[in-house]
């Protein structure tokens, strides 16, 4: 067991949230016990994720998407009334890391997508430097956006939405986890052949057909599940604490 503080340390060290404006806060959003030994991981504090981290005996969940954002409503009924009298009645610590998460060059969301699909990391774009830039690991492309999508299909076992760009190979690729279509445009002026997000809007297919460059939306939760547990799987080892990824999925 280690203190919680020295947990929140461990994050902070790893993440330096300060540097990123943000759509709500990082770190520690619900207090709970104050030395912690076992952590659930997962992508979004729904209720479904804090009951099955109660019967897993957690003391504290590590997500992506965590309880509060800006400009919702503050008051404390419904889906939120539910979820924090869990979190309060168990005396649960949820830590939530919203973009310093995403941005991590190593335990992210964008860089452990890199990692499952095989793409070698080769720079950065777009606001915060959010967006991932790269290519085939293996070398050689993808041979039409066609073979990137059936790739993408295949490792993270969901169908793709793909509006096609310019035909022929695809060797380089932008990416950014999420609801990260705003990106496409600064993606398409890094230069990228194919763009890989999770969800896509409806200007995004125009930008594709007219610049030439291939739009592939795989799914918010697909493309963001792989970074709190990379984060939190590291931070356990590293304090000596147990943890457990819970994968509540989800279509969108």
């Amino acid at each position: 067991m280690v203190p919680r503080q020295r947990l929140a340390q461990a994050f902070d060290e790893l993440l330096q949230p300060g540097r990123f404006k943000d759509y709500g806060p990082n770190g520690l959003q619900v207090e709970g016990r104050a030395t912690v030994q076992r952590i659930v991981s997962g992508v979004t504090a729904s209720r479904a994720l804090i009951e099955s981290a109660i019967a897993d005996g957690a003391d504290t969940l590590v997500v992506h998407h965590g309880l509060f954002w800006r400009g919702q409503d503050g008051r404390v009924t419904g889906w939120m009334k539910q979820r924090l009298a869990l979190l309060l009645a168990h005396d649960i610590n949820l830590f939530a890391f919203h973009l310093p998460l995403d941005a991590h060059p190593e335990l992210g969301n964008n860089a452990q997508l890199g990692r499952i699909l095989g793409l070698r990391t080769t720079g950065r774009f777009g606001e915060q430097e959010l967006g991932f830039l790269g290519e085939r690991s293996e070398g050689g492309g993808f041979a039409s956006p066609q073979a990137l999508a059936g790739h993408v299909r295949q490792v993270l076992g969901r169908e793709v939405t793909l509006v096609e760009g310019a035909a022929g190979p695809v060797e380089r690729i932008g990416w950014c986890t999420g609801g990260a279509q705003g990106y496409f445009e600064d993606a398409i002026r890094a230069g990228v052949q194919a763009f890989l997000t999770g969800e896509i809007s409806e200007p995004q297919a125009h930008y594709a057909r007219e610049c030439g460059v291939s739009f592939l939306a795989c799914g918010h939760h697909a493309t963001e599940r792989y970074g709190a547990p990379a984060l939190a799987g590291h931070v356990a080892a590293m304090l000596g604490l147990e943890h457990r990824f819970i994968n509540v999925d989800n279509p969108a």
